[in-house]
Formats: C-alpha cells, sequence, structure tokens
C-alpha cells in the first residue's frame, strides 16, 4: 500500500509542462513567431516521438510539415508519424532525411508510388494501412499521440480556433492529444480579434503560429463533366434503374469519381423520367460535390452532411442553409470522423470504385509498386454488424427466412473492365496478396472484402452478389460482367442466360435500358459552367476549371 501512495499519477503532464518550460526562450504566450517554427518543433518534440501530422484527402497542415521537414536530423529522430494521408513530398522527405522512421496512414494517393519505392528500399518502417476511423480510434487506445500538428483558418489571442468550412478531422486530432498531455501546435491563416465561430476552444491548444502562406486545399471532389464518358453515363443509368429505384435507397454515400458524379447529373433528367424524386438519394453523406448542384437544385436532396468542404462552394452551401450543416456564420461545418461513422452506419448505400477485382469480389487499391492506401473506403464499403435500424434498402438485401436474420448494407462496386493502359481490373489474385509480405504486413491489405459487396457493376451489366447462395455461383455472377478480361474470358457463356433468368445478372436490356440512349444529352449539366448558371452564380470553381 505504502509503493502505491508514493506512485506519481501525473508523469505525462510533468513531462509536458517541462517542454513548455524550454519554450520561454522563444515565446512569452501562446503565439509562435512564424520565422522561429523550425526551432519550436525542434524544443517541443523529442526524438521518438509519436507525432500526428495533419493532412486528410484534403486540408494539409503545409507550414507545419514543411516546417518539420527543415528540423535537425540530430536532434530530431526516429519520430512515429501518423498521418491520415500522406500527400505532400515533405510527408515522405522527413523519412529520407532520418527524421522520422515510422508511420502509420490511411492514404496516400499522391505519393503512393515513392511510398512502395520507399518500403523497398528500407527507408521507414511500416506501422500499419488503417480506414480513416480505425486509425482516429487508435489514436485514444494504444497509438496516443505525444504531439499534434493540425491547421485552422483563423485563431484568437486566446488560441480559440475557427475550421471553416474545412474542419474535417482537426478536431479529433487535437483531442487524442490535448487531452493525454500532449502538445498541440496549430497553424493559422490569420490572427483575428474576434472569430465568426470557434470550433476549437484555446483551452485545448498549447500554442499558434501564423502560416506564411495559407494551408493547402484541394479541390479534391470536383468533376468537370466535360469528362463524363457514354461508358460511364451507361453505369450510372444502371445504377440508378436496377440498384436505387429497385431497393428504394434513400439514404447513401458516392465516391469520387465521374461515375458517381454521372449518377448526380442523371437523377433531374433520367431519373426524373423515372418518377423517383422524393423516393430515393434524399439523405447524403457526402463532400459538397458540385455536381450535385442541379439535383439540389430540383428539389431532389434533402440533407448532406460532409467530411470536409470543397473550394469554391463556400457561398452556395451558405446559401442553401436547409442542405447543409452550418453554423450561424452560414459556413459549412464538416467533420470527418462523424461523417465517416454516418456513413458506416446511418446509410443505406455506398458506391466505390477499386484498381483490382478478384473472383470473389474482393477488391483493392494497394498494386503493383502502388501502395495507395484505403481512406474511408473499409468504413462505409462494408456490412456494419453493430447496426440495428431498419430501412426499405436495408430489408431488401434479406435472403434468409430465419427469425433472427437481418438486413444489409448495400456495398456497390462501380468499374469498367479495362484501366487506363489496357490494364483488367478483374484478376485471378489481387497484387494485395503478393504486397502483404513485401511490405511486411501480418494481413494482405484488402480494402473491401468480397462478402461485404452486395453488386457490382461494369459497363456490361450488374451481378447482384447478395443474392448468391455459392461461392461458385458468385464467381460465376462476377465472371459474366468481366468483358473480355482474363477472368471474363473464362465465363461460360451458356451460363449468362441462366444467371440472367435467376436476377443474379442483369444486363441494360433487362433493365429497359438502350444502350444508344447513354449520351451526354443526359446530363443536367455538361460543363462546369452549367454547374455555376445551376447555383445561380453562388458556385465559384477553382481557375484551373474555367474554360469560359
Amino acid at each position: 500500500m505504502q509503493a502505491a501512495k508514493q506512485r506519481s499519477w501525473n508523469t505525462r503532464l510533468k513531462a509536458k509542462q517541462k517542454r513548455l518550460e524550454r519554450m520561454k526562450g522563444i515565446t512569452s504566450n501562446r503565439i509562435i513567431p512564424t520565422s522561429q517554427i523550425v526551432e519550436a518543433l525542434e524544443t517541443l518534440i523529442m526524438p521518438g516521438d509519436r507525432v500526428v501530422l495533419e493532412g486528410n484527402n484534403q486540408k494539409q497542415a503545409s507550414f507545419l510539415s514543411a516546417a518539420l521537414a527543415q528540423a535537425d536530423p540530430k536532434k530530431l529522430f526516429d519520430l512515429h508519424m501518423i498521418m491520415s494521408s500522406i500527400s505532400r513530398p515533405e510527408h515522405l522527405d522527413i523519412f529520407e532525411y532520418g527524421i522520422a522512421s515510422k508511420v502509420d496512414f490511411s492514404y496516400a494517393g499522391p505519393q503512393s508510388l515513392r511510398m512502395a519505392q520507399m518500403l523497398e528500399d528500407g527507408k521507414l518502417t511500416m506501422g500499419e494501412i488503417h480506414t480513416y476511423v480505425e486509425l482516429y480510434g487508435r489514436l485514444f487506445i494504444d497509438l496516443i499521440p505525444s504531439v499534434a500538428l493540425v491547421a485552422a483558418d483563423k485563431a484568437d489571442s486566446e488560441g480559440n480556433l475557427y475550421t471553416g468550412p474545412n474542419t474535417e478531422e482537426t478536431p479529433t486530432l487535437v483531442e487524442a492529444a490535448g487531452f493525454s498531455s500532449g502538445i498541440v501546435i496549430a497553424q493559422v491563416n490569420e490572427l483575428a480579434d474576434e472569430l465568426p465561430r470557434v470550433d476549437i476552444p484555446g483551452s485545448w491548444i498549447d500554442f499558434v503560429v501564423v502560416a506564411d502562406k495559407p494551408y493547402q486545399l484541394e479541390p479534391l471532389f470536383t468533376r468537370d463533366p466535360r469528362h463524363i464518358t457514354d461508358i460511364q453515363i451507361l453505369q450510372a443509368m444502371m445504377i440508378i434503374r436496377g440498384i436505387y429505384e429497385k431497393h428504394g435507397v434513400k439514404s447513401l454515400n458516392h465516391g469520387i469519381g465521374y461515375n458517381t458524379a454521372a449518377i448526380e447529373l442523371l437523377l433531374p433528367t433520367y431519373g426524373e423520367s423515372l418518377g423517383l424524386k422524393g423516393k430515393i438519394c434524399r439523405h447524403w453523406a457526402l463532400n459538397p460535390h458540385p455536381t450535385l448542384i442541379p439535383a439540389i437544385e430540383s428539389g431532389w436532396v434533402e440533407s448532406i452532411h460532409c467530411f470536409g468542404g470543397e473550394v469554391g462552394m463556400e457561398k452556395y452551401v451558405a446559401a442553401r442553409r436547409d442542405v447543409f450543416f452550418t453554423g450561424h456564420d452560414g459556413s459549412l461545418r464538416s467533420n470527418r470522423t462523424l461523417c465517416q461513422l454516418a456513413g458506416q452506419y446511418a446509410v443505406d448505400l455506398f458506391v466505390g470504385s477499386s484498381l483490382q477485382i478478384d473472383e470473389a469480389g474482393n477488391s483493392s487499391t494497394v498494386t503493383r509498386g502502388r501502395l495507395a492506401g484505403f481512406g474511408g473506403a473499409p468504413n462505409m464499403g462494408h456490412d456494419p454488424g453493430g447496426r440495428r435500424h431498419s430501412s426499405q434498402a436495408w430489408l431488401d438485401m434479406m435472403t434468409d427466412t430465419d427469425p433472427l436474420a437481418r438486413g444489409r448494407k448495400l456495398v456497390v462496386q462501380v468499374v469498367e473492365t479495362f484501366q487506363n493502359g489496357n490494364k483488367p481490373v478483374f484478376v485471378e489474385s489481387l497484387d494485395a496478396v503478393g504486397a502483404k509480405a513485401d511490405i511486411g504486413l501480418e494481413t494482405a491489405p484488402v480494402m473491401i472484402y468480397g462478402h461485404d459487396v452486395t453488386h457490382i457493376v461494369t459497363e456490361e451489366g450488374i451481378a447482384y452478389l447478395y443474392k448468391t447462395d455459392s461461392m461458385e455461383e458468385r464467381r460465376q455472377a462476377i465472371a459474366a460482367i468481366a468483358g473480355v478480361t482474363p477472368l471474363g474470358l473464362k465465363h461460360d457463356v451458356k451460363a449468362t442466360e441462366k444467371l440472367r433468368r435467376e436476377g443474379l445478372i442483369a444486363l441494360p436490356e433487362d433493365l429497359g435500358i438502350r444502350r444508344t440512349d447513354a449520351k451526354r444529352s443526359l446530363l443536367a449539366a455538361k460543363n462546369v459552367e452549367e454547374l455555376v448558371e445551376w447555383s445561380e452564380g453562388l458556385y465559384e470553381p477553382p481557375a484551373k476549371f474555367r474554360s469560359w
């Protein structure tokens, strides 16, 4: 008992206080001078620390990441980096320089090729590839950070933060460090006497630094309708008719892509012709996609909760407050963690895509020489066992008469049978299987497991996988819509008619769709300029999307 009484229970807090003491030579308050940020990082971060660096797939703490890459490797080394998205060159430079040694992450799209090469060269050690929610969850369990480096729009002198439309993951990262005696440093675009609203209280923040330029923000969810093809329009028609209408899908999430952009732009035209307004696609977990503007203006959309914002959509969102979640100032309040959870548990359907799908329906974006990661697709692209509320679409997936039978979330993969470069999407075995050993993971980096996939859509048709009652039948249904890929060529064409009769696959003509009708004339907006017109001039697209 005496030993227990002598134990200190605030060692982490004392360690933090020592770090804060060392900052007195740099600042007398919570504002770090912009020119001294590298020195501040070398003072506050210790070798071996777990450091969370904000960098989701849109907003980047770019000033702080660039400063970290300028640190002296003799002072800062062996850092364990935790990053949602490895998106900028310096995110990997810090490993090249010896500042960091280990990484846990979710997505590395822009740096996927370099990431794979650095792993092969032994320049970094892999922790795990996570989904977003999984990574956020571990910040509160076994990856508790020592330091969090985040980004916000504005701060006041008390350290209160205004994150604007792109709140994203910032509150989650700050809370994980701020309430475990970690150090929280926020870069901001400006200091202000008064904030439009307080998104994160100053008592959670240790230091604020004004960046030398605004944080990097990518218009990641903007798709120019000019690039939507007839094949993508055909797939969109099949999804609307053969999935959304068939199952009565009212709440959903769309992944990023031209195929889902085509669906959004067909709702006010093709969807209207089917009399589906008010019956499908009413509630969304989705970034403010510009291609959804015509559907919003046409009265299709009742609500949208967002992971983050989208460049140029700020005025439009503020003017459509009945649809979007906004603060009293009118600006969007997004939240990546909460929207991921909404997309996991609260929606009926997820539509995504992949680089490879095998004969059982397993898919991955990890391919030879490319380590892209997963992002949020596995969170939303699976049937959550914890769901207990029912809906028409969820119940429509029931194929069992057992009294304890439950519905299923609809998980749809929409792909063209071949990628750019004539690479087949449908393969006998995923590259991820070989990558397991190459990367040194305990399990193969599968993005969405086949048993969670209810539908696969290609330009050939729809495979209704939830109806199959054996693995062999599942393989046949997938092969039947896999075109002339190696997997598709294995299919016995005589089996196609049987699969069609049994409703395990549907070709366009089975859905009353003529392939010749899949034309760009169906799109509610055929270019970005027409999206601006639909928005009554409120949408202000970035310059690179302006062609007028």
